[in-house]
C-alpha cells in the first residue's frame, strides 16, 4: 500500500530585507495568507472573484491548489464543498517575532501527488511574495534558496544567484517511506508540535484518544490519495477504526492552545486552537504504523495547509 502516494519536500530559505521582518509568534497563517493572494494574481488569467463558474477552472493551477473541489461524479466526500489541499506550508517553529536585515528563516513546503508538477509556481510565488512584503508593515524579504529534501539526499534546486530551477526529482512514495521505518511496535510517543485539531462525531475534542487520532490520520491519507493521486486506498476502514479502540492513551501531557487568525476572505476572526504537547499510546500498533508514519509527513486534523497538525512520533 502507498506505492502510488507521492510526496515531495522542500526547504525554502528566505532572508529579511533591509527593513527586517516583524511577524507573529505563529507564522503559518501569515505565509499562507500572502501566498494565496500572490498565487492567484500570477496564475489567474480571467480575473474573476470566484473560481466556481470560471471556464478555465479545470486547467488553472490556482483553482486546483487553493480552490480544490471534488468532481461532480465523485463517490467519496461528495457532501464536502472543498477537499484537502495538496500542499502544506510548515513555518518556522521558533516564536521570535523580530528579524534583523539579512537574518534567515527556514520554511518547509510539502507537495502531494499532482501538486508536485506545480513546484515552479510555488517558487515564483515565494519570490513575488518577498517583493510584495509580509507581516507588520508589509516588509520585503528575499528568496535565497530552495532545496529538495529526499529520503536519502538533499540538493539545492534554486538559488537567487542563478535565478533558475534545476530539474531534479527527489519525490518519494509512501511505500518507500514506510519501508525505512519500524514495522512493529507496542508503544508510540507522539508530540503535537503545532495545534492539532481532532474531530470525533463532528466535534473538536480536547482528549486525543488513539482511535480519534488514528481515524483522522486515516481519513486524511485516504482523501489525499483519492483526490490528488486518482485512486482509493484499499483498506478495511471499518475494521481498522474498531481495532484502534484497543490501543490505550497511557500518558497525556497535551493541552489546549488557543490561537486565532483573521481571515481576509471571510472577513472575520477564526479560532484555530488545538492540542500541543506529548502523548503516549500503548497496544498492538503494527497495522496502524504505516498510516501514522506517512501522515507524519502531511500533518493531521484541521487546517493543515497553515502548518497546523504537525506531529513527531517515536515508537518501540
Amino acid at each position: 500500500m502507498f506505492e502510488n502516494f507521492k510526496l515531495a519536500r522542500f526547504r525554502i530559505t528566505i532572508t529579511a530585507g533591509e527593513k527586517g521582518l516583524s511577524l507573529p509568534r505563529y507564522k503559518g497563517s501569515t505565509f499562507r495568507g500572502s501566498f494565496g493572494g500572490v498565487f492567484r494574481r500570477i496564475a489567474c488569467s480571467m480575473g474573476q472573484a470566484e473560481c466556481g463558474d470560471c471556464l478555465l477552472r479545470e486547467q488553472c493551477p490556482y483553482a486546483y491548489i487553493f480552490e480544490t473541489s471534488p468532481p461532480p461524479d465523485t463517490q467519496a466526500l461528495s457532501k464536502y464543498e472543498n477537499i484537502p489541499r495538496p500542499f502544506v506550508i510548515e513555518p518556522p517553529l521558533e516564536t521570535k517575532t523580530e528579524y534583523s536585515p539579512g537574518e534567515r528563516l527556514f520554511i518547509n513546503l510539502i507537495l502531494i501527488g499532482r501538486a508536485i508538477q506545480y513546484l515552479p509556481y510555488f517558487i515564483v510565488v515565494f519570490r513575488e511574495m518577498g517583493e510584495a512584503g509580509i507581516g507588520k508593515g508589509r516588509r520585503p524579504f528575499n528568496l535565497e534558496d530552495v532545496t529538495a529534501i529526499g529520503l536519502n539526499e538533499s540538493q539545492s534546486i534554486y538559488s537567487a544567484q542563478t535565478n533558475t530551477v534545476q530539474n531534479l526529482d527527489l519525490a518519494f512514495s509512501g511505500f518507500q517511506l514506510v519501508k525505512k521505518s519500524p514495522a512493529a511496535a507496542r508503544r508510540a510517543e507522539v508530540t503535537f508540535e503545532t495545534p492539532v485539531r481532532l474531530k470525533d462525531e463532528g466535534k473538536i475534542v480536547g482528549r486525543p484518544d488513539f482511535h480519534v487520532f488514528f481515524r483522522q490520520a486515516m481519513r486524511r491519507l485516504s482523501s489525499l490519495s483519492y483526490f490528488h493521486h486518482g485512486e482509493a486506498l484499499p483498506a478495511d476502514y471499518t475494521g481498522l477504526s474498531e481495532r484502534a479502540r484497543s490501543v490505550s492513551l497511557i500518558k497525556n501531557d497535551a493541552s489546549w492552545h488557543d490561537w486565532e487568525r483573521y481571515s481576509q476572505r471571510q472577513g472575520r476572526r477564526m479560532n484555530m486552537g488545538g492540542l500541543i504537547g506529548t502523548v503516549v499510546y500503548e497496544g498492538e500498533l503494527d497495522e496502524f504504523l504505516p498510516w501514522l508514519i506517512l501522515c507524519e509527513q502531511v500533518h493531521v486534523g484541521k487546517n493543515t495547509v497553515f502548518g497546523l497538525g504537525k506531529y513527531r512520533m517515536s515508537v518501540r
